[in-house]
């Protein structure tokens, strides 16, 4: 079963309130998929609780077996 990119990407700005998101399919089989975020919640957190933030925001597509691996890129 293949990620919807458009769900994920709202699931992150919903989550994060005044993020953008852009989330790209790494291998074309929709299960290794790459964030690249900026949210304001990042400022002052450390790189591994802003990729925490959003892994938290699709937690529920690794949960459900849709998403196998997430890279997060976080952008300034």
């Amino acid at each position: 079963m293949a990620a919807d990119l458009i769900e994920l990407k709202g699931m992150i700005e919903t989550a994060l309130p005044g993020s953008t998101a852009e989330v790209i399919d790494e291998t074309g089989t929709g299960d290794h998929l790459r964030a690249e975020v900026s949210a304001p919640q990042f400022e002052g957190k450390s790189r591994i609780d802003q990729h925490r933030l959003v892994k938290a925001a699709v937690r529920e597509r690794f949960d459900d077996g849709t998403i196998h691996a997430l890279t997060v890129k976080v952008l300034d």
